[in-house]
């Protein structure tokens, strides 16, 4: 059974044999003769973080057109890394998953019945699965890791308690995000620089469930304490978006990083405890949560909102929506339409409910993938998460035997990425560049620690013959 888990999971694969007998792989490093006479390129890991923290730090303020720029500028930079690579270490099982992904993409991207759209999607999407790459290869470095993971923290930072102003001394609302006729029509849903309140859930949080992390993770008592600082206010901001899905993948977070925080000190626990600290955290967090619900009215009438079905408005709507969606996949279940929401809102008017229900998306990253890649692809994404839950859960057995504080950010990355997907079962706010790339970050940082099996029981039997 294990035999099978592991070949499931691509935690047996031979990486070094597939390296040497891909005729794919062969493309890499052609240029390697000029990169050792190039001067810039010594310093080729940082220059790509450079890029990586030009992309984090403008994304929340910046124009769709700037952050496009900015991700052509990282795509076209790790072609060149990769033409010039004299290394050619970096590939994970997640890279290959990535590349199926792709390649399925590109199969439903030529049978799209829009292909122009398609082929816009198809254009995005390769963008930000080369940033991943980027990103998977500079965050193999430890000191441009926690570059970059402090980078983000600080400029959520500043997204948050922007956020927190306009709770205090209010904000014009943009768009009708609460329905008129529930009690909350008047409450105050911030949106920070993002302009829209889900956006604004989705992007914090990665954020809170790295600051969590780095509450044991950075060392002394000031970062700690900025820390704690930055969970707590971008938590606060979270909830205060009064996104319901936001509210999800916050819950989801913190169940999640709970759980590996246990795995991590479950060895060094007295027996009473190893029995009963997990069960007893998490009854005082529900009980936390439910005397919230019962006692803050605004939370209460939002969470009850949830299983208002058709009465409320914003459940309708995406009910109706999923009902065009599923249409739209049993017409062309196995590869889809075409990647991209201009292909999706191309062909989604012939199937929608009525005229009032037009929709930019899905309203669910899974009924998203299916409808634009269909099944198959679907499978794949799915296949994807397993690999990489997998890989991160190995890395992290093999942190806690050597005591690595890098343990703590591999549970804030699992833990983001369980946080974005439930989030993202009820929103597609997942796609928006704001979102998405923050996703291929974790994923890359996950990615980042990869060692084969082999490496990491060799890592593990060092320490134990020293100590």
């Amino acid at each position: 059974m294990n035999s099978v888990w592991e070949r499931f999971t691509l935690s047996d694969l031979p990486l070094s044999q597939w390296r040497g007998s891909s005729y794919l792989y062969r493309l890499v490093g052609p240029l390697q003769a000029w990169r050792q006479s190039s001067r810039l390129l010594q310093w080729a890991d940082p220059i790509g973080a450079l890029l990586v923290s030009l992309l984090f730090g403008l994304a929340p303020f910046a124009s769709r057109t700037l952050v496009l720029i900015l991700l052509v500028a990282c795509a076209a930079y790790w072609v060149l890394l990769t033409l010039s690579d004299d290394t050619k270490t970096g590939l994970t099982p997640i890279h290959l998953l990535i590349l199926l992904y792709w390649g399925i993409s590109t199969v439903a991207t030529a049978l799209s019945p829009v292909k122009k759209e398609a082929f816009l999607g198809w254009g995005k999407l390769t963008l930000f699965l080369l940033l991943f790459a980027l990103m998977a290869r500079v965050l193999r470095s430890p000191r441009l890791r926690s570059w970059l993971i402090t980078l983000y923290l600080h400029v959520a930072l500043i997204v948050s308690v922007y956020g927190l102003r306009q709770w205090f001394f209010g904000a014009a609302q943009l768009a009708t995000w609460v329905d008129t006729e529930s009690s909350l029509s008047k409450t105050t849903r911030v949106y920070s620089y993002l302009g829209n309140p889900n956006l604004l859930a989705a992007y914090l949080l990665p954020a809170i469930a790295l600051s969590l992390a780095a509450i044991w993770a950075w060392r002394g008592w000031v970062p700690k304490a900025l820390a704690i600082i930055m969970f707590v206010i971008n938590s606060a901001c979270l909830v205060l978006t009064f996104s319901r899905g936001g509210w999800i993948g916050f819950v989801a977070i913190i169940f999640t990083f709970l759980l590996l925080l246990f795995y991590w000190w479950s060895v060094h626990l007295p027996r009473f405890w190893r029995t009963w600290s997990l069960p007893l955290v998490i009854g005082s967090l529900a009980g936390v949560l439910i005397l919230a619900v019962i006692f803050v009215e605004p939370l209460r009438d939002r969470v009850f909102s949830i299983f208002a079905g058709r009465e409320d408005s914003s459940n309708n709507f995406r009910i109706n929506v999923w009902t065009g969606v599923i249409n739209m996949i049993r017409d062309r279940p196995l590869i889809g339409s075409g990647p991209g929401n201009d292909a999706f809102n191309k062909i989604y008017p012939l199937y929608q409910v009525s005229p009032r229900y037009t929709a930019l998306s899905a309203y669910s990253i899974l009924l998203e993938i299916a409808v634009e890649i269909g099944l198959i692809g679907l499978g794949c994404f799915l296949w994807l998460l397993t690999v990489t839950f997998s890989l991160g859960m190995q890395q992290l057995r093999r942190l806690r035997a050597v005591a690595g504080r890098d343990g703590f950010w591999l549970m804030g990355a699992i833990a983001g990425m369980i946080g974005l997907l439930s989030h993202g079962l009820f929103d597609t706010v997942w796609y928006r560049p704001q979102v998405n790339t923050l996703w291929w970050l974790v994923v890359a940082l996950i990615a980042s620690y990869y060692k084969p099996d082999r490496l990491a029981l060799k890592g593990e039997q060092e320490v134990r013959d020293r100590c």
